[in-house]
């Protein structure tokens, strides 16, 4: 049988549905393309840049970002891959559970980049952040920051849940999406049982043997 066909009803899409299709398809010619313009550019720039405007709206507009005073956006670069003890010629003198040089990110790329920012800009709170490019060495990032203090935020009942004290440090808790993701939170219902509050938390609950006092 023929293979199946599948089209969109582009009567109703508006502009931003538009572009989350055009992003899914990143091996196309003409993404690829500008892939190779973008990390050129960004090769050329600092590590962490201020932007005028998101590169990707529709992505930013998901995820709580508002083109009116109070949010900012950053660009990020993070060195793709893990990381290696600093050791003289790479010789680890000691016990053999202690030899490993090889050290692996506990945290994804993305939420490096987020604490990258929030620690460039502490008056700032992060609210999230997605991938926009990369290349043989780095990965890059655009994040969002919104100013807790400022009155637009804060007058505005969508968004002024980040002005309370829980939410201040937010990003270094895990609370952001990606943060939850390397937290394993994104899961729910079966297989999920063992996850929650978070990994430790559950394993100590468990593990703990509980005396009741004799009264």
């Amino acid at each position: 049988p023929p293979p199946l066909t599948f089209f969109y009803n582009t009567s109703n899409m508006g502009a931003y549905s538009y572009l989350r299709e055009i992003s899914k398809s990143k091996q196309s010619d003409a993404l690829r393309f500008l892939a190779r313009l973008r990390t050129w550019e960004y090769r050329q720039t600092g590590a962490m840049v201020r932007l005028s405007a998101p590169s990707r709206v529709e992505k930013a507009r998901a995820l709580g970002y508002r083109r009116k005073p109070g949010y900012v956006v950053y660009r990020v670069r993070v060195k793709r891959g893990g990381r290696k003890k600093p050791l003289k010629k790479g010789i680890n003198f000691g016990k053999p559970r202690n030899a490993g040089i090889r050290m692996p990110v506990q945290r994804n790329h993305q939420v490096l980049g987020e604490l990258r920012v929030q620690r460039k800009c502490p008056n700032l709170v992060v609210l999230n952040s997605y991938w926009i490019a990369m290349d043989p060495k780095y990965k890059y990032y655009e994040v969002i920051l919104v100013d807790s203090f400022h009155e637009a935020i804060r007058s505005d009942p969508r968004i002024n849940w980040i002005a309370k004290a829980k939410h201040q440090k937010r990003v270094y808790h895990g609370k952001t999406s990606a943060g939850r993701k390397h937290r394993g939170l994104r899961s729910k219902g079966i297989g999920a049982s063992k996850i929650r509050p978070s990994v430790n938390a559950n394993w100590k609950r468990r593990n703990t043997q509980k005396f009741h006092r004799r009264r």
